[in-house]
Parts: C-alpha cells; sequence; structure tokens
C-alpha cells in the first residue's frame, strides 16, 4: 500500500490556481449576458452595415456604399453639428455644475449627506421620465413653471422646444442638469483625497480663494476630473434619449443628433445597412476620443 504525499509546492499551488478561477466564476454569467446582448449584436451590426437588408429577400452586399452614403448625406453633416455642439456644451457644463456642487457639499456631516442624495436623484431616475418633466417645464405657454416665472420679469411666453433657434440649447440645459450630479459626486471622491494640511498652509500664507482652488484644489484632483472628462466625452457623443425625448430630432431638424439620425434611419426608413454603418462611424469615433482623452489625461498624470 502507498501513500501519496503532497508536497506544500504543490498544495500552494493547487489554492492560488483555485484563487484565479474563482473571480471568473463569479464573473461569468455577467460575461454571458455581455456577449448574447451586447457583443454579438455588436459584430452583427458591424455585418450588416456592409449589406443592404432587405427581409425576406436575402441581403445585397454593397460594401463600402453606406458609409458613403451616411458620410455624404447633408442629413447626417447636420447632425454631426448638433451633436458636438449639444456634446461640447453638456460635457463642459456638467463639469463645470458638479465642480461647483462638489465643493459647495464637501463635508461629513449627515445634512450633507441627505443634500446629497436628493441632489443626486436625476442621476437615477429614468431618463424617459426626466425628459417628461422637462417637457412640462417647458410648456409654451404662461402654464409652464419656466415660462410662468419668466412672466415676473416681463417676458412673454417663450417657446422653448418649438423654436429651432431654443430647442437645442433648451436639450443641453436639460442634459447639464442630469449630468452634473453624477460628475459631482466623482469629483467628491477627489475632493476626499486632497491633503487637508495644504488648505492651512494656504490660509496661512494669505491665499486668495481663486487661487487656493488653481493652486492646490484643481491639481490634487486632477485624476478626478481626467475620469469625469472621458465618461463626458463618450456621454455626449452618444446623446440620444434626451433629444428623442424632448424634441424626437425637430423642430425641423434642429435638434436631430446622429443617434436620432440613425435611430430615423433604421426604424422609419427601414435601411438597416445605413443605420448599421452609422452606428459602426460613431463607435470608431467613440473610440478614437476615448483613447485620446486618455493618452493626454495619463500624459498629464506622469507630469
Amino acid at each position: 500500500m502507498t501513500a501519496t504525499v503532497t508536497t506544500p509546492g504543490a498544495r500552494r499551488a493547487r489554492v492560488l490556481s483555485k484563487r484565479a478561477v474563482l473571480p471568473w466564476v463569479f464573473l461569468a454569467p455577467g460575461l454571458l449576458l455581455a456577449l448574447v446582448f451586447k457583443f454579438l449584436p455588436m459584430g452583427k451590426g458591424v455585418w450588416l452595415s456592409f449589406f443592404k437588408v432587405r427581409p425576406f429577400l436575402g441581403d445585397k452586399w454593397v460594401g463600402l456604399d453606406n458609409y458613403t452614403r451616411v458620410l455624404t448625406d447633408h442629413r447626417f453633416q447636420d447632425a454631426i453639428g448638433h451633436t458636438l455642439l449639444l456634446g461640447i456644451g453638456m460635457s463642459l457644463g456638467g463639469i463645470v455644475v458638479g465642480f461647483v456642487l462638489a465643493l459647495l457639499l464637501e463635508g461629513q456631516t449627515r445634512s450633507l449627506k441627505i443634500v446629497r442624495a436628493a441632489v443626486f436623484l436625476p442621476v437615477v431616475t429614468a431618463t424617459a421620465v426626466v425628459g417628461e418633466m422637462w417637457r412640462l417645464l417647458y410648456y409654451p405657454t404662461s402654464d409652464g413653471l419656466i415660462n410662468h416665472g419668466l412672466s415676473f420679469l416681463g417676458i412673454g411666453p417663450t417657446p422653448f422646444l418649438d423654436n429651432p433657434n431654443t430647442a437645442l440649447w433648451a436639450t443641453m440645459v436639460m442634459s447639464i442638469w442630469m449630468l452634473a450630479p453624477y460628475n459631482m459626486v466623482i469629483i467628491l471622491a477627489g475632493l476626499a483625497g486632497v491633503d487637508r494640511t495644504l488648505y492651512e498652509a494656504a490660509a496661512m500664507d494669505g491665499v486668495s480663494l481663486w487661487q487656493r482652488l488653481r493652486y492646490v484644489t484643481l491639481p490634487a484632483i486632477r485624476p478626478a476630473l481626467g475620469i469625469v472628462l472621458t465618461l463626458a466625452a463618450i456621454r455626449g457623443l452618444r446623446v440620444f434619449t434626451e433629444v428623442y425625448v424632448l424634441t424626437g430630432g425637430g423642430p425641423a431638424g434642429s435638434t436631430e443628433v446622429w443617434m436620432t439620425r440613425a435611430y430615423t434611419l433604421g426604424f422609419t426608413r427601414n435601411d438597416i445597412g445605413g443605420a448599421s454603418a452609422a452606428s459602426v462611424v460613431l463607435l470608431c469615433v467613440t473610440l478614437l476620443l476615448t483613447v485620446t482623452v486618455n493618452y493626454f489625461r495619463t500624459r498629464g498624470d506622469a507630469r
């Protein structure tokens, strides 16, 4: 009868292998869902972008014709301008307002925690619900809350969403209102790591509030601002629900962005190939922008 001797090295290797496998066991359900509902449809969309999709008749290979048609379409070209304007405005506005909210609500008192939770509510509320609420706020008569307030200033009712000159700006305001609390939480995490002795030293030196923000606070929270900027850049290009709920791309296409145009192309005009090509172009631009922002962020952190 022979006895099996397990060496300490073999026992340690078995424990390490279990530790290496265990995280993947917990990640497997999420990865499977992402594969089925995200990555496989994404691959199918890339494949369909090279075809003229004809249900029940068979798809016809068209190569890059869908991309050429999308990039030369004047409606898509107008949508690019609207997307950039809305994306830059909501991103910068969300960062600035989020930074101000973080400075105002920084602290550990119980009352501030309650206020921060209340301010964060727009983030956890469904975008469709927020859009409908802002539609009521923008109601184009004196019954609307905003127009009712403007009436006290002697300003007549303004059709914010029905006027091509104001619809995009009205959408931008709602987007900033939604994004600022999310940015606030990330910036608050960055502010929590700032060395308080720096503030004390600055106060003893008679440094002004603006100089304290510029030379102490902003350099200390640069990593948090980099994360906020990256996420804002991605959200800005992919904006859809806010525009779709508020204006649907109107009036007269004045708020049509890239995603709403792709949606119209695919689900209204049944041009699945063109909509897929537009989505792939947006994906490539988003990846390029994300890599660029991360490059400059890591370069700045290295300095």
